[in-house]
Protein backbone atom coordinates (compact mmCIF):
# COMPACT_ATOMS: atom_id res chain seq x y z
CA UNK A 1 0.00 0.00 0.00
CA UNK A 2 1.18 3.30 -0.53
CA UNK A 3 2.30 5.71 2.16
CA UNK A 4 0.69 8.92 2.93
CA UNK A 5 3.87 10.47 1.42
CA UNK A 6 3.73 8.47 -2.08
CA UNK A 7 0.43 9.51 -2.29
CA UNK A 8 1.22 13.28 -1.72
CA UNK A 9 4.24 13.33 -4.33
CA UNK A 10 1.99 11.73 -6.54
CA UNK A 11 -1.37 14.28 -6.20
CA UNK A 12 1.72 16.92 -5.94
CA UNK A 13 3.64 15.80 -9.17
CA UNK A 14 0.01 16.05 -11.33
CA UNK A 15 -0.93 19.36 -9.65
CA UNK A 16 2.41 20.65 -10.92
CA UNK A 17 1.80 20.07 -14.52
CA UNK A 18 -1.71 20.82 -14.02
CA UNK A 19 -0.51 24.70 -12.87
CA UNK A 20 1.79 24.79 -15.83
CA UNK A 21 -1.01 24.02 -18.27
CA UNK A 22 -3.19 26.56 -16.69
CA UNK A 23 -0.20 29.23 -17.20
CA UNK A 24 0.01 27.88 -20.89
CA UNK A 25 -3.98 28.94 -21.24
CA UNK A 26 -3.15 32.20 -20.08
CA UNK A 27 -0.47 32.92 -22.07
CA UNK A 28 -2.75 32.27 -25.19
CA UNK A 29 -2.44 35.36 -26.95
CA UNK A 30 -6.50 35.32 -27.16
CA UNK A 31 -6.66 35.40 -23.58
CA UNK A 32 -3.58 37.72 -22.74
CA UNK A 33 -5.70 40.32 -24.99
CA UNK A 34 -8.91 40.02 -23.41
CA UNK A 35 -7.18 40.70 -19.96
CA UNK A 36 -5.53 43.74 -21.07
CA UNK A 37 -8.52 44.85 -23.12
CA UNK A 38 -10.59 44.51 -20.13
CA UNK A 39 -8.25 45.59 -16.71
CA UNK A 40 -5.98 48.21 -19.05
CA UNK A 41 -7.15 51.59 -19.06
CA UNK A 42 -5.25 52.23 -22.21
CA UNK A 43 -6.42 49.20 -23.92
CA UNK A 44 -10.73 49.58 -23.66
CA UNK A 45 -11.09 51.63 -26.72
CA UNK A 46 -8.47 48.84 -29.12
CA UNK A 47 -9.73 46.06 -31.17
CA UNK A 48 -8.63 42.48 -29.36
CA UNK A 49 -6.74 41.25 -33.04
CA UNK A 50 -4.80 44.50 -33.12
CA UNK A 51 -3.64 44.33 -29.34
CA UNK A 52 -2.62 40.17 -30.75
CA UNK A 53 -0.68 42.00 -33.53
CA UNK A 54 1.17 44.07 -31.40
CA UNK A 55 2.12 41.43 -28.71
CA UNK A 56 5.33 39.53 -28.77
CA UNK A 57 5.77 36.22 -27.75
CA UNK A 58 4.91 35.31 -23.69
CA UNK A 59 7.44 33.66 -21.75
CA UNK A 60 6.17 31.55 -18.95
CA UNK A 61 7.72 30.59 -16.01
CA UNK A 62 11.50 31.45 -17.90
CA UNK A 63 12.38 35.41 -16.28
CA UNK A 64 13.76 35.22 -13.09
CA UNK A 65 12.56 38.36 -11.69
CA UNK A 66 15.20 38.94 -8.10
CA UNK A 67 17.77 41.25 -8.77
CA UNK A 68 20.83 40.91 -10.94
CA UNK A 69 18.54 38.21 -12.76
CA UNK A 70 16.17 39.90 -15.26
CA UNK A 71 18.68 41.82 -17.04
CA UNK A 72 20.88 39.15 -18.18
CA UNK A 73 21.24 40.47 -21.93
CA UNK A 74 22.28 43.69 -21.11
CA UNK A 75 22.86 46.78 -23.70
CA UNK A 76 26.37 47.39 -22.18
CA UNK A 77 28.46 45.56 -19.10
CA UNK A 78 27.89 46.85 -15.64
CA UNK A 79 28.49 45.71 -12.33
CA UNK A 80 26.75 42.78 -10.81
CA UNK A 81 26.06 44.81 -7.12
CA UNK A 82 22.57 44.38 -7.48
CA UNK A 83 22.38 40.82 -6.25
CA UNK A 84 21.07 40.56 -3.49
CA UNK A 85 22.96 37.66 -1.98
CA UNK A 86 21.13 34.68 -0.44
CA UNK A 87 18.14 35.97 -2.18
CA UNK A 88 15.63 33.18 -3.04
CA UNK A 89 15.07 32.14 -7.13
CA UNK A 90 11.69 33.85 -8.08
CA UNK A 91 10.61 33.53 -11.42
CA UNK A 92 7.61 35.28 -13.15
CA UNK A 93 4.69 33.65 -14.33
CA UNK A 94 4.25 35.01 -17.73
CA UNK A 95 5.91 37.54 -19.17
CA UNK A 96 5.63 39.61 -22.63
CA UNK A 97 5.64 43.09 -23.81
CA UNK A 98 3.30 44.62 -26.34
CA UNK A 99 3.30 48.01 -28.17
CA UNK A 100 0.25 50.68 -28.67
CA UNK A 101 -0.42 53.89 -30.52
CA UNK A 102 0.94 55.53 -33.59
CA UNK A 103 4.15 56.50 -31.32
CA UNK A 104 4.53 52.07 -30.54
CA UNK A 105 4.69 52.85 -27.50
CA UNK A 106 6.12 49.60 -25.52
CA UNK A 107 4.13 48.44 -22.71
CA UNK A 108 5.66 45.69 -20.53
CA UNK A 109 3.48 43.07 -18.94
CA UNK A 110 3.87 40.08 -16.28
CA UNK A 111 0.72 37.98 -15.51
CA UNK A 112 0.80 36.08 -12.54
CA UNK A 113 -1.82 33.15 -11.78
CA UNK A 114 -2.15 33.18 -8.09
CA UNK A 115 -4.31 30.60 -5.73
CA UNK A 116 -5.58 33.10 -2.95
CA UNK A 117 -5.48 36.40 -2.15
CA UNK A 118 -5.26 35.46 2.15
CA UNK A 119 -2.75 36.78 4.48
CA UNK A 120 -3.13 33.71 6.58
CA UNK A 121 -2.42 31.32 3.62
CA UNK A 122 0.33 33.51 1.95
CA UNK A 123 2.14 34.90 4.56
CA UNK A 124 1.91 38.07 3.75
CA UNK A 125 0.05 41.03 2.19
CA UNK A 126 -0.32 40.60 -1.63
CA UNK A 127 -0.32 44.10 -2.49
CA UNK A 128 2.97 44.24 -0.87
CA UNK A 129 4.49 41.54 -3.75
CA UNK A 130 2.69 43.09 -6.53
CA UNK A 131 4.54 46.64 -5.27
CA UNK A 132 7.76 44.53 -5.33
CA UNK A 133 7.46 43.16 -8.48
CA UNK A 134 6.68 46.39 -10.10
CA UNK A 135 9.43 48.06 -8.39
CA UNK A 136 11.62 44.95 -9.90
CA UNK A 137 9.94 45.69 -13.49
CA UNK A 138 10.90 49.05 -13.23
CA UNK A 139 14.46 48.85 -11.70
CA UNK A 140 15.67 45.84 -14.22
CA UNK A 141 15.31 47.98 -17.12
CA UNK A 142 18.46 49.74 -16.89
CA UNK A 143 20.95 48.50 -19.28
CA UNK A 144 18.18 46.93 -21.32
CA UNK A 145 15.67 49.33 -22.50
CA UNK A 146 17.28 52.51 -21.22
CA UNK A 147 21.24 53.34 -20.76
CA UNK A 148 22.74 55.27 -18.17
CA UNK A 149 20.78 58.65 -17.14
CA UNK A 150 17.97 58.42 -20.01
CA UNK A 151 15.39 57.75 -17.79
CA UNK A 152 12.88 59.45 -20.21
CA UNK A 153 13.12 56.08 -22.16
CA UNK A 154 11.58 54.05 -18.80
CA UNK A 155 8.87 51.43 -20.38
CA UNK A 156 5.44 51.19 -19.15
CA UNK A 157 5.09 48.15 -16.37
CA UNK A 158 1.64 46.44 -15.82
CA UNK A 159 1.77 43.61 -12.96
CA UNK A 160 -1.84 41.56 -13.24
CA UNK A 161 -2.37 39.02 -10.60
CA UNK A 162 -5.07 36.52 -11.43
CA UNK A 163 -6.53 35.45 -8.14
CA UNK A 164 -8.93 32.33 -7.38
CA UNK A 165 -10.17 31.88 -4.23
CA UNK A 166 -13.19 34.78 -3.44
CA UNK A 167 -16.42 34.57 -2.59
CA UNK A 168 -19.48 34.51 -4.50
CA UNK A 169 -20.06 38.39 -4.12
CA UNK A 170 -16.35 39.20 -4.17
CA UNK A 171 -15.89 39.00 -8.13
CA UNK A 172 -13.59 42.48 -8.97
CA UNK A 173 -10.91 44.08 -10.63
CA UNK A 174 -8.82 46.51 -8.36
CA UNK A 175 -5.80 48.81 -10.32
CA UNK A 176 -2.80 49.87 -8.14
CA UNK A 177 -1.41 53.13 -9.43
CA UNK A 178 0.61 56.19 -8.41
CA UNK A 179 -1.15 59.29 -7.71
CA UNK A 180 -0.36 62.76 -7.13
CA UNK A 181 -1.07 64.85 -4.46
CA UNK A 182 0.12 68.73 -3.91
CA UNK A 183 0.72 69.21 -0.15
CA UNK A 184 1.96 73.03 -0.64
CA UNK A 185 1.28 75.77 -3.46
CA UNK A 186 0.97 75.66 -7.70
CA UNK A 187 0.53 71.54 -9.02
CA UNK A 188 2.84 70.43 -10.84
CA UNK A 189 2.32 68.64 -14.09
CA UNK A 190 3.52 64.95 -13.64
CA UNK A 191 3.00 62.83 -17.08
CA UNK A 192 4.58 60.13 -16.40
CA UNK A 193 2.57 58.53 -12.95
CA UNK A 194 0.45 55.87 -15.28
CA UNK A 195 3.95 54.25 -15.94
CA UNK A 196 3.20 52.07 -12.95
CA UNK A 197 0.02 49.99 -12.53
CA UNK A 198 -0.94 46.72 -10.64
CA UNK A 199 -4.36 45.05 -11.04
CA UNK A 200 -5.79 42.62 -9.01
CA UNK A 201 -8.57 40.43 -10.96
CA UNK A 202 -10.65 38.41 -8.07
CA UNK A 203 -12.34 35.16 -9.66
CA UNK A 204 -15.01 33.25 -7.11
CA UNK A 205 -13.67 29.25 -5.81
CA UNK A 206 -17.33 28.43 -6.32
CA UNK A 207 -17.88 27.40 -9.70
CA UNK A 208 -21.63 27.50 -9.33
CA UNK A 209 -21.97 30.92 -8.67
CA UNK A 210 -23.86 33.00 -10.67
CA UNK A 211 -22.12 34.57 -13.92
CA UNK A 212 -20.06 37.34 -13.76
CA UNK A 213 -21.86 40.75 -14.57
CA UNK A 214 -17.75 41.90 -15.31
CA UNK A 215 -17.34 40.05 -18.79
CA UNK A 216 -14.06 39.31 -17.93
CA UNK A 217 -14.08 37.83 -14.78
CA UNK A 218 -16.89 35.70 -16.29
CA UNK A 219 -14.86 34.66 -19.06
CA UNK A 220 -11.35 33.78 -16.81
CA UNK A 221 -14.26 31.60 -14.72
CA UNK A 222 -14.98 29.82 -17.63
CA UNK A 223 -11.94 29.11 -18.94
CA UNK A 224 -10.58 27.67 -15.57
CA UNK A 225 -13.85 25.86 -14.26
CA UNK A 226 -13.66 22.14 -14.64
CA UNK A 227 -15.95 21.28 -17.33
CA UNK A 228 -15.57 18.98 -20.18
CA UNK A 229 -13.22 20.52 -22.55
CA UNK A 230 -16.01 20.41 -25.51
CA UNK A 231 -18.18 21.60 -23.53
CA UNK A 232 -15.89 24.47 -22.53
CA UNK A 233 -14.83 25.35 -26.09
CA UNK A 234 -18.29 25.99 -27.38
CA UNK A 235 -19.03 28.30 -24.70
CA UNK A 236 -15.47 30.08 -24.79
CA UNK A 237 -16.32 30.39 -28.34
CA UNK A 238 -20.01 31.22 -28.24
CA UNK A 239 -20.17 33.76 -25.31
CA UNK A 240 -16.30 35.11 -25.40
CA UNK A 241 -15.80 35.66 -29.07
CA UNK A 242 -12.34 33.04 -28.71
CA UNK A 243 -11.45 31.68 -31.73
CA UNK A 244 -10.81 27.83 -31.29
CA UNK A 245 -7.59 27.43 -33.37
CA UNK A 246 -5.09 24.75 -33.07
CA UNK A 247 -3.05 26.17 -30.73
CA UNK A 248 -5.76 27.39 -28.58
CA UNK A 249 -7.65 24.16 -29.04
CA UNK A 250 -4.75 22.23 -27.01
CA UNK A 251 -3.89 24.39 -24.48
CA UNK A 252 -7.76 23.41 -23.75
CA UNK A 253 -7.56 20.07 -24.13
CA UNK A 254 -4.24 19.72 -22.28
CA UNK A 255 -5.59 21.98 -19.24
CA UNK A 256 -9.15 19.91 -18.75
CA UNK A 257 -7.15 16.10 -19.17
CA UNK A 258 -4.82 17.41 -16.53
CA UNK A 259 -8.10 18.68 -14.28
CA UNK A 260 -9.66 15.40 -14.62
CA UNK A 261 -6.50 13.55 -13.67
CA UNK A 262 -5.47 15.51 -10.65
CA UNK A 263 -9.73 15.38 -9.85
CA UNK A 264 -9.88 11.64 -10.05
CA UNK A 265 -5.97 11.39 -8.06
CA UNK A 266 -7.11 13.20 -5.05
CA UNK A 267 -10.59 11.90 -4.19
CA UNK A 268 -9.03 8.76 -5.03
CA UNK A 269 -6.01 9.09 -2.37
CA UNK A 270 -8.70 10.70 0.05
CA UNK A 271 -11.43 8.22 -0.42
CA UNK A 272 -8.64 5.55 0.21
CA UNK A 273 -7.45 7.46 3.07
CA UNK A 274 -10.56 7.87 4.57
CA UNK A 275 -11.71 4.32 4.49
CA UNK A 276 -8.22 3.30 6.10
CA UNK A 277 -9.41 5.30 9.41
CA UNK A 278 -12.99 5.01 9.30
CA UNK A 279 -14.06 8.54 8.84
CA UNK A 280 -16.83 9.68 6.73
CA UNK A 281 -16.11 13.36 7.31
CA UNK A 282 -12.37 12.97 5.90
CA UNK A 283 -13.46 11.75 2.13
CA UNK A 284 -16.07 14.93 2.57
CA UNK A 285 -13.39 16.93 3.15
CA UNK A 286 -11.13 15.57 0.40
CA UNK A 287 -14.07 15.93 -2.30
CA UNK A 288 -14.89 19.38 -1.18
CA UNK A 289 -11.17 20.43 -1.75
CA UNK A 290 -10.86 18.79 -4.78
CA UNK A 291 -14.11 20.34 -6.02
CA UNK A 292 -12.70 24.08 -5.22
CA UNK A 293 -9.57 22.96 -6.65
CA UNK A 294 -7.34 23.80 -3.52
CA UNK A 295 -4.60 20.80 -3.95
CA UNK A 296 -1.90 22.84 -1.72
CA UNK A 297 -4.73 22.30 1.04
CA UNK A 298 -4.97 18.51 0.47
CA UNK A 299 -2.01 18.49 0.15
CA UNK A 300 -1.53 19.60 4.13
CA UNK A 301 -4.25 17.84 4.89
CA UNK A 302 -3.06 14.53 3.69
CA UNK A 303 0.11 14.80 5.73
CA UNK A 304 -0.86 16.95 8.93
CA UNK A 305 -3.60 15.57 11.19
CA UNK A 306 -3.73 20.05 12.82
CA UNK A 307 -4.77 21.00 9.53
CA UNK A 308 -7.27 18.84 8.83
CA UNK A 309 -8.94 19.64 11.87
CA UNK A 310 -8.78 23.43 10.97
CA UNK A 311 -10.37 22.42 7.63
CA UNK A 312 -12.77 20.28 9.57
CA UNK A 313 -13.90 23.94 11.39
CA UNK A 314 -13.62 25.85 8.26
CA UNK A 315 -16.23 23.50 6.52
CA UNK A 316 -18.39 22.84 9.28
CA UNK A 317 -18.10 19.09 9.03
Amino acid sequence: METHLSQTIDITNESARYDTSVKEMLADKQVLARILKYSLAEFQDDEIADIIKNMDMPMISQVRMEPGQTNLNKVETTSEEDSIPGEGKVFYDIRFSVFRGTGQIKILINLEAQKTTKESKLGYQLDNRIIYYLGRMVSAQKEVEFTRSNYNDLKHVRSIWICMDSEDDEDSINRICLTQETVYGKEMVLSNLDKVVGVIIRLRKNEKAAESKNILVAMLEELLKKDSVDVKKQKLVEQYGLIMNDETGRRLDVMCNLSEVVMEKGIEKGIERGIEKGETRLNNLYRLLMEQNRIDDLQKAIANEEYRSALYAEFNL
